[in-house]
Parts: C-alpha cells; structure tokens; sequence
C-alpha cells in the first residue's frame, strides 16, 4: 500500500511538472496556415490602428488546434480567434502530447 502511495505521488508530480513547460514559436510553416486559417478580414470594430494579441494552443493528436487562452483586449477578438482557429485541421504533426505554442499575432485596421 505504501509503495501505490509513492507511485501516485511521483505521477501526480510528473503532471504538474508536464503542465508548466514554458510554450514555444510554432514553426514557420504551422505559424503561415495559422495566418490563412485566420486571414485577412476582421469583422469585430477596431477602435485603435493595431491590436497586438498572443494566443496559447495546442495541437492534438488529430492535428487540430486547440486554443487555450488569449491576450484578446475584447470579447469579439477572442471569439473571432477562437471560432477561425478551433478544431480545424493543420498539416502539422505533434512530436509531444500537450506541447504548447505561443502564438504573438498582429491586426491592423484596413
């Protein structure tokens, strides 16, 4: 019983370890069909020229996107991000289950 409460300690311990790697750049060609996924029409009002955001996600193990948070100043940027990005399907293969990606993207009024 004492040897089941060590293992289940030490698991519990290599998760909360797992969950605070640090996120990396996704890699160039993951990061251009995140831009067309995205693409160039916003249709939330942008009171300012720019709007700088990061978004923090995930690929799982469909190749899908998982997004996980963003830095979005409003609501409507948030979900606009979230609904051109959730679930859909990159060419992109994870070498790490759970690996996360930090994403600093760029929108500029037209």
């Amino acid at each position: 019983m004492k040897k089941l409460f060590i293992v289940a300690a030490i698991a519990l311990f290599s998760l909360n370890v797992s969950a605070t790697e640090k996120p990396i750049k996704p890699n160039e060609s993951l990061r251009a069909e995140i831009v067309q996924l995205i693409g160039s029409e916003t249709p939330f009002i942008m009171d300012d020229a720019e709007y700088a955001v990061e978004v923090l996600f995930t690929v799982n193990s469909k190749s899908e996107i998982i997004v996980l948070y963003s830095n979005a100043s409003n609501k409507e940027m948030e979900n606009f991000i979230k609904s051109k990005l959730n679930y859909k399907k990159v060419d992109f293969q994870v070498k790490k289950e759970g690996e996360l990606f930090l994403l600093p993207m760029k929108f500029q009024k037209s």
